[in-house]
């Protein structure tokens, strides 16, 4: 999202949500980085892969990198042929556990799948969508720079600490330290 426009409507969230979209209203709870997330992510992985066969799993967002605080949910991120061909993959994802929760048709159609226990967001994407090389780069930049790392650790802690209507808000309000480490990345 760009840093000058208004945060995602209900209505908007209410379109793209399989199922309910309750307000959040509260904080975001962060944790202090747990050493098991990597663990865990594997475990994920393997999960995936016996309901899909082979294809590509990366651990992504901030439980992917050493040292950062996080929500304590698993950011997981399967590359599909055609992410819009939910038929191909979403019915073998839901057997192994997941529950479709967004449908993203405009934005590279991306889908998330959920998971309770563990906590998992899986986002699918279809080969070559440029979403993916985004999530990857930014991923490596805050596991190579300890600064960046730091800096984005500050930002997440400064803005949990407000009342979200939607814990989307509070993913969009991080673009602007997002967009700025992925510029060094790039630079």
């Amino acid at each position: 999202m760009a840093p000058d426009r208004p945060p995602t409507s209900d209505a908007d969230l209410r379109e793209r949500t399989v199922g309910e979209a309750p307000p959040h209203e509260a904080p975001i709870a962060l944790a202090e980085y747990d050493p098991r997330w990597p663990g865990r992510f594997a475990g994920e992985a393997e999960r995936i892969r016996r309901a899909l066969g082979p294809v590509r799993v990366e651990h992504v967002g901030s439980t992917s990198v050493p040292g950062l605080c996080a929500k304590p949910v698993l950011d997981v991120l399967l590359v599909v042929a055609d992410s819009a061909a939910e038929r191909d993959y979403v019915p073998a994802l839901e057997a192994a556990g997941y529950a479709l929760r967004i449908r993203e048709p405009d934005w590279f159609e991306h889908r998330m799948l959920t998971r309770a226990d563990p906590a998992v967001n899986l986002h699918v994407f279809s080969a070559g969508a440029a979403e993916i090389d985004r999530m990857l780069r930014f991923r490596d930049r805050l596991r190579a720079h300890d600064a960046d790392r730091d800096a984005y650790a500050r930002a997440k802690r400064d803005l949990a600490r407000r009342t979200w209507r939607h814990v989307q808000h509070y993913a969009e309000a991080k673009t602007a330290v997002v967009e700025d480490i992925l510029g060094r990345a790039d630079g």
